[in-house]
């Protein structure tokens, strides 16, 4: 090593330099030779020369203590690089980073006071240097190979709305009240923290294999009446949870709780986190529902990728199916799921009525007890298949996807009837009775498609985005959370139509964000007519009642009196359309090496109509509801 060798030849000089000096004195008791010339003056060796060679010495020391801590590194990187594949050394190049200390050792001459120049290393010697990952910070911690982030934000947000909806800041779009309803003369407010979040990101390397999970959960928990039609809300609400394994080949292999392929990407296909760091195209809102029109879930999913030179990539996913019911009228001749089980799920009541029937030819009525379940799931026949393909010529990203999904039921014919009657069973005379008598399963496919454009303008400051997605039975997919299927007359699933499309405009400055979204959902009609019951059944039929949707009725009678809004009778309102209208803004404080300090505004203007039914005297058949929202955050990000 050269440092070496120049701090030897250094030894040698001072060495040779005490030596003559040595030599060229004559002892004190010697006489100088008769005839030689006159002895030069002795050297004099200052202070000054002193500390100049201890100066010299000491930077020598430090050049061969930083150049030796190099050659470890480098021999490091090296035998971590050489158990790779022969072919990955001579066809791949490696995407191992090097150290950053490397970078940062300085050993130019500059650098090093009093130092030889090193020599110039060959650029095909150094190892290549791997792009930054935007999931790494300066919190990150680096352990036996893998790198441990931590993240996530703290917040302190409120909404306000014009018409109480009874919700934390998750808006239930689907369920803005009608005209009558005592809540829409009532404003509410509500202050909430519960969409802080806490993530982890873990990522190694081993040959040419990137592995990475991620895990990330808030705490906008459900409790008793948690579900999983689109995000699970089990308490501690877990958001995402998965692994994945990353090949330098463009494959890869993802699995875990997810947000659902159906989910727009800003570029390629790609798992997102849950901070707006990598691939995150969802509206930035501060609702945590976002804006109607947008498509998403988060669910239990596995994943197959193929990245092609990240011009062009598709995917494959199987994820999580669940169905979400309403109808109307049916008898109790389908079976399509269950609450969900007290060792998994969750099985509370949110609501109880008692009816009652006086059988025929008597005189006393019978009470009966009807209860709603807090949380409900259907019997799945299979998981919900989704392809996607995306492309990024150089200008714009665009996707197109698929989804295929099925519902399963299981229908008693015989046990269409009247309550308190009996009667033939009109598929098996022999019964006279409700009876779970040639019972049997049918089951319906269903599915839908969707497009996805998004362009930047103005060196990124501009971005312009178009989605559209719609099919029969996918309505959980969209933020409204509409109706996937009714159930027919003679207990079959129906299928309702639903299409979901969302524009989105934002402009992106260095501490200030502007957004506005425009979105709508829209469920067709899906219903028919029992004979066995003379009604019709199922979801938006003309002949529903609309009348009692503008009388507003007193609070009902419960265990916690006051707290209970009357019910409005004669009101079917089956939802026709979901809109909303979005403008807000983020405005950054500060960023920087100690986190992200932001404060946000949005203002959201939603409506929900309503397909047409019996209307009342002087009122329309189709009732409406609408709410106008503000929405305000304070966040303080980690770094």
């Amino acid at each position: 090593m050269k440092s070496t060798k120049t701090l030897f030849i250094s030894a040698l000089t001072l060495a040779a330099l005490t030596a003559g000096a040595w030599a060229e004195t004559p002892g004190s008791g010697a006489p100088a030779a008769s005839g030689a010339a006159p002895a030069p003056a002795p050297t004099v060796v200052t202070a000054a020369d002193v500390q100049a060679l201890k100066d010299a010495l000491a930077a020598q020391q430090l050049q061969i203590q930083r150049l030796t801590e190099q050659l470890q590194r480098q021999q490091t990187w090296q035998s971590q690089q050489s158990a790779a594949p022969a072919a990955a050394k001579t066809d791949l190049a490696p995407t191992q980073a090097v150290p950053q200390q490397l970078a940062e050792a300085d050993t130019s001459p500059a650098g090093q006071p009093n130092a030889a120049p090193s020599p110039v290393q060959n650029p095909q010697d150094t190892p290549p240097q791997a792009p930054p990952n935007p999931m790494e910070s300066s919190v990150s911690i680096r352990f036996k190979g893998i790198t441990i982030t931590p993240g996530g934000f703290a917040e302190a947000a409120f909404v306000r709305r014009s018409r109480a909806l009874g919700a934390d800041l998750p808006t239930p779009f689907n369920s803005l009240t009608m005209p009558g309803a005592s809540q829409s003369q009532l404003s509410e407010f509500f202050g909430s923290a519960r969409q802080s979040r806490a993530t982890v990101y873990v990522d190694g390397r081993l040959n040419n294999v990137e592995f990475s999970s991620y895990i990330s959960g808030d705490f906008l928990s459900a409790g008793d009446t948690s579900s999983a039609t689109q995000t699970n809300s089990y308490t501690l609400r877990l958001r995402q949870a998965w692994g994945q394994a990353k090949f330098d080949n463009g494959w890869s292999f993802l699995g875990g709780q997810m947000w659902s392929l159906v989910t727009e990407n800003k570029e390629g296909i790609a798992p997102s986190d849950d901070l707006g760091k990598t691939n995150d195209a969802r509206p930035m809102t501060i609702d945590p529902q976002y804006n109607v029109g947008f498509t998403f879930a988060r669910q239990y999913g596995i994943r197959l990728t193929k990245d092609f030179d990240h011009k062009f990539a598709v995917a494959v996913a199987v994820e999580n199916a669940q169905g979400t019911l309403t109808t109307h009228g049916n008898a109790p001749n389908f079976l399509l799921g269950e609450a969900g089980a007290t060792n998994s799920y969750n099985d509370a009541l949110t609501a109880c009525t008692i009816s009652s029937y006086t059988p025929a030819g008597g005189t006393t009525p019978v009470y009966y007890t009807t209860c709603t379940p807090a949380g409900t799931y259907t019997f799945n026949p299979s998981p919900d298949i989704i392809a996607k393909a995306s492309f990024d010529p150089g200008f714009g990203h665009y996707e197109i996807f698929g989804l295929y999904d099925r519902f399963r039921d299981r229908v008693f014919p015989c046990a269409d009837f009247v309550i308190g009657t009996t009667g033939p069973c009109p598929s098996n005379p022999a019964v006279t009775g409700p009876s779970a008598s040639g019972a049997y399963n049918t089951s319906k496919n269903g599915g839908g498609f969707g497009a996805n454009a998004r362009w930047n303008f103005d060196q990124k400051h501009i971005v312009f985005g178009l989605h559209a997605f719609g099919g029969s039975g996918v309505g959980r997919y969209g933020a409204a959370q509409l109706s996937d299927l009714s159930i027919e007359g003679n207990g079959s699933p129906d299928l309702i139509k639903n299409y979901q499309g969302l524009g989105t405009l934002e402009w992106h400055g260095k501490k200030l964000d502007v957004y506005l979204y425009g979105g709508a959902e829209y469920d067709g009609r899906a219903y028919g007519y029992d004979p066995n019951i003379n009604t019709h059944v199922g979801y938006g039929s003309p002949t529903f009642s609309n009348a009692g949707c503008y009388t507003e009725t007193p609070p009902s009678i419960g265990v916690t009196s006051g707290f209970n809004p009357g019910a409005l009778s004669k009101c079917t309102a089956d939802t026709r359309v979901v809109m909303e209208g979005t403008a807000g803004f983020w405005y950054r404080f500060y960023s920087g090496p100690k986190g992200r300090f932001q404060f946000g505004t949005q203002y959201s203007y939603v409506t929900r109509e309503t397909w047409s039914g019996v209307a009342g005297t002087g009122t329309s058949g189709s009732p409406s509801g609408l709410d106008n929202m503000v929405f305000t955050s304070f966040r303080y990000y980690l770094p």
